[in-house]
């Protein structure tokens, strides 16, 4: 099991099978406030669903294909954060985070995105870290930008989002520029 602390009230930890009903109402709650941006939100209407991703998470975990944790706040689960297109080759990944929208604003997502990364490039060894987002979703940007990644370029329409391309904005960041 994955198990960052980032204060004395927000943990990031690999989710176990028990998390299921909390993911699954973390996620209906903020429904609407996340299908803009995250496409699994369509997918994920029974709790069920919440069970599958939590056993496909562990599961990835174990062969290291993907790395998914929830972000727990006072031990409740109020976003998640991840790794995914775990290159071992090329030593890359790209990450990615929702939150529920009463914790938006808050400078939590940075927070946990910042420690998560020094995780990647410490702990898993990764040289490259990517964040992929839509040039409309402006508190990705903003958050990518805090972060210090820099915008590598944009992709048109190469992501559907809602039943229509969007283009993606791809931005990374180096082992050796991190934290300078």
């Amino acid at each position: 099991m994955v198990s960052i602390l980032i204060d004395d009230n927000i943990l990031l930890r690999t989710y176990q099978p028990e998390d299921a009903a909390a993911l699954f109402r973390a996620v209906d709650k903020s429904r609407q406030h996340l299908r803009p941006w995250l496409s699994w939100v369509d997918a994920t209407i029974k709790q069920e669903q919440s069970v599958g991703f939590i056993q496909q998470s562990l599961a990835q975990l174990n062969n290291q294909q993907s790395l998914s944790l929830g972000i727990f706040y006072n031990q409740e689960i109020i976003g998640g954060i991840g790794l995914h297109e775990w290159n071992h080759y090329i030593k890359k990944a790209q990450i990615g985070y929702w939150i529920d929208k009463d914790f938006e604003g808050q400078g939590i997502i940075t927070k946990c995105t910042g420690r998560f990364i020094d995780f990647i490039f410490e702990k898993l060894g990764l040289n490259k870290v990517e964040l992929h987002f839509m040039p409309h979703n402006k508190r990705s940007a903003a958050g990518a930008e805090k972060l210090g990644a820099k915008v590598e370029g944009i992709i048109r329409q190469s992501h559907m989002m809602n039943g229509r391309l969007e283009d993606i904005v791809i931005t990374g960041i180096l082992k050796n520029e991190w934290r300078k």
